[in-house]
């Protein structure tokens, strides 16, 4: 476990991370209450559904604000995977190939993000801002306004199915999973101490021995290949590639993330608590929906929730020094 757990800064945030599950807990009972079918099985299925791509991201997402930086570009770097996908199966490629090139895909879109910020020096958030708009940009020159259905339904059924007779969706195995291995990797590993490090001091960090170039490069490298999987499973989701897929959704991950304890100034952060923070945000907006309240509003909500998300904690820390 990273030394940001412990002292009284680890405290402050163990304290937080209870409060987000607490919060959240609550939240999901109250909608199962009041909310007509946001309690049933079904409506289970849906919320794993919705929160598979937010979720998928925000692990990444974590590490990255943790070091400091920010990644705007996860959004269109989904969008990207997905048109290339369609355009693939269109040039009737076979799946088992476009998967991984479409994780590959990610990886690559990462690198480049990577480059600007640790080789060229550039801030993060001027750059991804920029490949924001260049990577959905490309999405439209690959696919343009059209859409590609018809995807193998071996694949498309998974993704939508359930775990034998059970309500529980395949993706939750996913989601599970590379939560278990971002988890350990920040939680239980030095890498993860790299990463607290290097936000907590870059400077003091490099005494360490640690080179935070190369940490934040992987780590952008991480998160598009994450966020091309996240097309890839969206696509599958609806059967549809179309190249507007995801737009909005790096608003949301960002939103989770910090919902979850993590300081957009980097050096704190927990995963369990951007874990509670996704189910948070995603069950606000699956009960909003069966309640009929439009998209718009939904937007309204989750820019709500980002920006107290910011400034809950820096009220709390100046209340604590006066």
């Amino acid at each position: 476990m990273s030394a940001e757990l412990t002292g009284t800064r680890g405290g402050r945030l163990a304290n937080w991370n209870v409060a987000i599950v607490a919060i959240t807990v609550v939240a999901l009972i109250v909608a199962a209450v009041t909310v007509d079918n946001f309690g049933t099985a079904q409506n289970f299925g849906f919320l794993v559904l919705d929160l598979l791509p937010i979720m998928l991201v925000a692990l990444p997402m974590t590490l990255v604000i943790v070091t400091g930086e920010i990644d705007l570009s996860v959004a269109s770097t989904l969008g990207l995977s997905s048109a290339v996908m369609g355009y693939l199966w269109n040039a009737n490629q076979p799946i088992e190939t476009i998967i991984p090139l479409c994780l590959l895909l990610g990886a690559v879109l990462g690198a480049v993000n990577g480059v600007f910020v640790t080789v060229l020096g550039l801030p993060s958030l001027a750059v991804t801002i920029g490949t924001l708009a260049l990577y959905r940009g490309l999405a439209f020159v690959v696919l343009g306004d059209s859409a590609v259905a018809d995807f193998p339904a071996a694949y498309t059924d998974w993704v939508t199915g359930t775990i034998g007779g059970t309500s529980i969706p395949n993706v939750l195995v996913v989601i599970v999973v590379l939560a278990a291995v971002f988890g350990v990797i920040l939680h239980a590993t030095p890498v993860g101490r790299a990463v607290f490090a290097v936000g907590a001091s870059e400077q003091a960090a490099r005494f360490a021995g640690i080179r935070p170039g190369r940490l934040k490069f992987w780590l952008y490298v991480a998160s598009g290949a994450v966020s091309g999987l996240a097309g890839v499973l969206w696509t599958l989701r609806y059967s549809s590639a179309r190249a507007d897929n995801g737009a909005g959704l790096e608003l949301a991950v960002v939103a989770a993330v910090l919902l979850g304890g993590v300081s957009i100034f980097g050096g704190k952060g927990a995963l369990p608590g951007v874990i509670a923070g996704v189910v948070l945000l995603g069950a606000l907006q699956n009960a909003l929906r069966l309640s009929d309240v439009s998209n718009e509003a939904l937007n309204v909500v989750t820019g709500v929730l980002l920006i107290a998300s910011v400034l809950v904690p820096n009220l709390a820390n100046r209340l604590r020094r006066t």
